[in-house]
C-alpha cells in the first residue's frame, strides 16, 4: 500500500475512533507539568488508575520541584509502596526534582532533548508531557499503541521509536497527541492484548489482522 493510501487509511481510523471517544484525554489526573510528569514516570508497568490512587497524598507533601527534590527516598517510597518497582521510583522522583530545579529553575522543559535527559524519563513520557503543554513533537506510543498500530497495519515494526516515526508520518501533527489517547482507549476498551472484543469492534473493516486471523 502507498503512503498515501496509508495515510487515508490512517485519517479514516482517527474519525472513526474520535465517533466512539469524542473527548479523548489523558488517565492521568494532573494539574500542571510537573505532576504530570511525575505520574507518568510512576504509571511505567502500572495502570492509570493505581497512580491516580497515590499521587494526591504524594502532591499534597510535595507539589513541586523545589519540596520533592528535599524529600528522603524513604519518605517517597512510603507514598508510593503500592506501585511496582516503588523503590526505583523514588530514586527518579527524587533526582529528576534535583535536576529540574538544578538545571531548569523547577521548570519542566518543553522539548524532547532536555526531558528525555532527566531520570527516568523515556520518549513516551516526553511526549505525553509535552503534548499536554506544549507544541507536539511526537506520538506518545505505548504498549496499546504498539498493539493496535500492528494489528490496524499502520506500521509493520515492534521497536516504539520506529512505530512513532511511521505514526508522525500518516497522521498530522495537530491530531498526534489524539491520536495516542484514542488509540489507548481502544485498546484499553476493545482490541485487548490477550483476548479483544472483536465483536464489539466498529472499526472491523479497517483492521487486517481481523481479517488475516480467519475472519471477514
Amino acid at each position: 500500500m502507498s503512503l498515501q493510501n496509508l495515510k487515508v487509511r490512517g485519517r479514516r481510523i482517527l474519525e472513526s475512533l474520535r465517533a466512539l471517544y469524542p473527548a479523548p484525554k489523558c488517565g492521568l489526573d494532573f494539574h500542571n507539568s510537573f505532576e504530570l510528569l511525575v505520574a507518568t514516570v510512576l504509571s511505567a508497568q502500572c495502570t492509570d488508575v493505581r497512580v491516580n490512587m497515590v499521587t494526591p497524598s504524594l502532591f499534597n507533601s510535595w507539589p513541586d520541584p523545589f519540596s520533592m527534590s528535599g524529600a528522603s527516598e524513604e519518605a517517597l517510597q512510603e507514598k508510593i509502596r503500592s506501585l511496582g518497582f516503588f523503590r526505583s521510583k523514588a530514586v527518579y522522583l527524587r533526582k529528576l526534582s534535583v535536576e529540574l530545579v538544578s538545571d531548569f529553575n523547577g521548570i519542566v522543559p518543553m522539548n524532547i532533548e532536555n526531558l528525555i535527559q532527566l531520570p527516568g524519563v523515556g520518549r513516551k513520557t516526553a511526549n505525553v508531557v509535552i503534548n499536554e503543554f506544549g507544541e507536539p513533537q511526537g506520538i506518545a506510543v505505548d504498549t496499546h499503541v504498539i498493539r493496535l498500530s500492528n494489528r490496524l497495519g499502520l506500521t509493520m515494526h515492534s521497536d516504539p521509536i520506529r512505530i512513532e516515526i511511521d505514526l508522525m508520518e500518516l497522521f498530522q501533527q495537530n491530531s498526534w497527541r489524539d491520536s495516542s489517547h484514542l488509540l489507548i482507549s481502544h485498546g484499553r476498551r476493545i482490541c485487548k492484548a490477550r483476548k479483544p472484543l472483536c465483536s464489539q469492534c466498529s472499526i472491523l473493516n479497517q483492521c487486517p489482522w481481523f481479517t488475516s486471523n480467519g475472519n471477514g
